[in-house]
């Protein structure tokens, strides 16, 4: 019975591959096909389902490393063999080979996480995540991309919220692709689309006033000297510095400041910000962590996305501008800071994606970090169509008005008011 189901798994993953031709590497996960992509994806998931899906893993195949041999390869192998990761021919036999590594890797690409080749926690989590949980994810997105109001342009970039990941795509391909941290579960990105304007070079950073509440105010009262290590200073009335020794910080609970940190290597922002005005106040941009982009688990922003080559993207907004990528390094370098607008707006989606079908034909599962695979949830979490600007109505213009003229010919003098 499971050999029967196994040959069906590959069959199953075999399908997709086939319903994705054409489909290239270089299209977006996130473009005018991914619906289709995923329905098809869908389809076969509910065939692997119906058939009992795949096994569980023991724990013990964590202890597998490269020629290691016994029951525990086979209970993997046929893990791998059931979602497709691994070709049928190379189901025989107990030894821990190239085949089974190269079939690791393949799920761990699938799955966003570091294809090692050998079975970590968060791999040995994937694969013990029931197919009802997989195709619930795959479900989501359909619902999400039905009820889709992004409008795929000539230009655009897309940030999955769950993949922790970017894309610049340019006329239906990936021109850049960049790895990303974003909001963690209790601050989270919010699923918007909006307008990349600018760019700034050495930014400031004003610090929203939900982070000096959470954040700052409490550094403070654990270690006075936290604004000025942190290269920070207070504004209040007219920009004025205010000296944080001045503020009681053990009683403050409503700032009548605002913090700025100042331009710097160190500055949160890093030393580049892409601004994409909209109402929950999020942007992309640098950041001084780089070391954070190394984790498979990348949730640890307060909302915003910060993005591994951030310079890289820059240059390709600018494009067809003086601002080359080089350009952009010897201004930074000055330490001044500079505000490059975009000749021409760029179209911006944060999405919510948890299961998709990729132009590679690869089926892809990302965490339902935020828990929003649920009716309300996939509400919340999609690109709602913008509403049209209202248009304005057609005023007659107003005549001039007529002044009653004296007998002279002179007009009348006005009588005289309390306010006059």
């Amino acid at each position: 019975m499971f050999a029967r189901n196994c040959i069906f798994a590959t069959a199953a993953a075999g399908f997709l591959a086939a319903t994705a031709f054409g489909a290239r590497a270089e299209e977006p996960n996130y473009g005018p096909n991914t619906y289709d992509r995923t329905l098809q994806a869908l389809v076969a998931h509910e065939e692997i389902a119906s058939r009992g899906g795949w096994p569980q893993v023991p724990a013990a195949v964590r202890n597998l490393k490269p020629d290691s041999q016994g029951p525990d390869v086979v209970a993997l192998k046929r893990r791998l063999a059931a979602s497709g990761d691994l070709p049928a021919d190379a189901l025989p036999g107990d030894v821990y080979d190239a085949a089974v590594v190269e079939a690791v890797k393949h799920f761990q690409r699938r799955h966003g996480l570091s294809d090692l080749g050998t079975v970590g926690r968060l791999t040995l989590k994937a694969m013990n995540t029931p197919v009802e949980t997989r195709l619930n994810q795959l479900t989501a997105t359909l619902e999400r991309l039905k009820g889709n109001g992004f409008n795929f342009a000539h230009r655009y970039v897309v940030v999955n919220i769950p993949g922790a990941s970017v894309e610049a795509v340019e006329d239906g391909q990936v021109r850049e692709r960049h790895l990303a941290i974003v909001g963690r579960p209790d601050r989270p990105s919010p699923v918007i689309q909006a307008n990349i304007t600018s760019v700034n070079l050495n930014p400031y950073w004003t610090v929203p006033m939900s982070i000096v509440k959470a954040d700052v105010i409490p550094h403070m009262r654990k270690d006075p000297s936290f604004i000025a290590k942190s290269n920070m200073k207070l504004l209040g009335a007219e920009n004025k510095e205010i000296d944080p020794a001045s503020v009681n910080w053990a009683t403050l609970t409503n700032p009548y400041f605002y913090v700025r940190q100042e331009p710097g290597p160190t500055n949160s922002l890093g030393q580049l910000k892409i601004d994409m005005p909209n109402g929950e106040a999020v942007y992309m941009h640098d950041t001084p962590k780089k070391t954070l982009f190394r984790n498979d688990v990348r949730f640890n922003s307060s909302g915003c996305a910060r993005i591994e080559g951030v310079r890289d993207l820059a240059a390709w907004l600018l494009e067809g501008t003086e601002w080359t990528r080089a350009a952009i390094e010897d201004e930074i370098a000055k330490g001044e800071r500079k505000n490059i607008p975009l000749k021409k707006s760029v179209p911006v989606a944060w999405v919510y994606l948890t299961g998709w079908q990729g132009g590679d034909g690869q089926v892809q599962f990302r965490d339902d970090i935020y828990g929003l695979d649920t009716p309300q949830g996939i509400v919340t979490s999609t690109i709602q169509p913008r509403k049209p600007k209202p248009k304005a109505l057609a005023m007659p213009r107003p005549r001039p008005a007529t002044v009653p003229m004296t007998a002279a010919g002179n007009p009348p003098v006005p009588a005289a008011t309390a306010s006059n």
